[in-house]
């Protein structure tokens, strides 16, 4: 088992645990949103047993005036194959490594108004409910 920065290189294997969160996500959709978030510092990490992808996460160091200087999670998704089995709680306690080495001084993530199970997870886990996420389509 070891978690590691992913490349370019295996995006068909993130694509294929990402799209089960992003289900409307097309594979080359995928292909040129992560080509275009590199100009943003994004990062992919994975839990990795050989060469599965066991845990998914899409992350960036941003600042803001609400958060400071923060870790953004933009996805965080562990292969329905492998859900319950701790390996969530394993990404999250080295994402909060990983923004402490960051200098970073909070963790930050939007999770959709029907995720329950999502919120739970989080909430076991030292997150607490800061905002509101508004989206107008255009």
């Amino acid at each position: 088992m070891q978690i590691r920065e992913l490349n370019l290189k295996e995006l068909q294997t993130v694509y294929e645990v990402v799209s089960q969160l992003r289900d409307t996500l097309s594979y080359k959709e995928f292909e040129d949103l992560i080509y275009d978030m590199r100009d943003m510092q994004y990062k992919m990490i994975g839990i990795m047993d050989g060469e599965i992808l066991i845990t998914y996460a899409g992350v960036c160091v941003q600042t803001n005036l609400y958060h400071k200087r923060h870790l953004f999670v933009f996805e965080l998704v562990t292969d329905e194959k492998y859900r319950g089995q701790k390996y969530g709680k394993m990404m999250l306690d080295y994402l909060l490594d990983y923004a402490k080495m960051g200098m970073c001084e909070n963790i930050v993530l939007s999770s959709g108004l029907e995720k329950e199970e999502a919120h739970s997870f989080y909430k076991q886990n030292g997150f607490s409910k800061k905002s509101f996420v508004f989206l107008k389509s255009i």
